[in-house]
């Protein structure tokens, strides 16, 4: 798939070439390895972002931290306006879906919770974040009853449509609206699936895939409150 070309392949083409000092194809043969290098690069940094995060304690490649950031304003399920400097000294566990969400938000909050309650005691220094993509619909008031039939420690957060546009591309988030007759009010939100770990300073760590079970989530988070 892609390119491919190998340094036989390369090395035969400048053979071809007159032999004589600066050779035309000297400088196409350096940038074709440019191109080879670069592709290679780039699926290898694709790679690590995609592939599906477990065992002990892996971080997200530094390029991907440094890119991702921690950074909202917005209003909690009492009504309360908080950014994200309100949650610094703890753990976030951080996930964006919506209230209608037909399986995979219910199930992503359900396995929070399992998690919460694995951690014991620990759990303390761990805030479970539910933010909406869908504001037209997740008021303060839905989110309190949505997050708090899962587990009373989840806080939801909603806000205008401005302000999770711009939660989302912080945590570069991808959400949709998407037209389904068959949906509550005529549509359904695509979005990402992942939960993403915030460090107690604000920083992104890691992202825990939809894959991930409750053992490799709770193991990590373990690990890492041990100090």
């Amino acid at each position: 798939m892609g390119l491919r070309m190998s340094s036989h392949d390369i090395d035969t083409a400048s053979h071809h070439a007159p032999n004589r000092p600066g050779s035309a194809l000297r400088p196409v043969r350096y940038l074709l390895w440019g191109i080879i290098i670069g592709i290679t690069l780039g699926f290898g940094a694709s790679e690590l972002w995609h592939r599906d995060y477990s065992g002990s304690a892996p971080d997200a490649p530094e390029v991907i931290r440094d890119t991702i950031k921690s950074d909202f304003a917005l209003v909690d399920h009492t009504g309360k306006s908080v950014t994200d400097e309100n949650y610094r000294g703890k753990w976030l566990l951080v996930f964006f879906g919506f209230t209608n969400c037909p399986d995979v938000c219910p199930t992503a909050l359900n396995e929070i919770a399992v998690v919460m309650d694995n951690l014991g005691d620990k759990a303390a220094r761990v805030q479970p974040l539910f933010i909406t993509v869908d504001p037209e619909r997740d008021t303060p008031e839905r989110m309190a009853e949505y997050v708090g039939a899962f587990d009373s420690r989840i806080t939801g957060l909603t806000g205008t449509p401005e302000q999770i546009k711009a939660s989302t591309k912080s945590f570069k988030v991808y959400y949709v609206k998407e037209v389904q007759e068959t949906a509550p009010d005529g549509y359904t939100m695509g979005h990402t699936t992942s939960l993403y770990l915030i460090d107690p300073n604000g920083r992104f760590v890691r992202p825990y895939s939809y894959n991930a079970t409750i053992e490799e989530i709770s193991d990590d988070l373990r690990e890492r409150l041990q100090g």
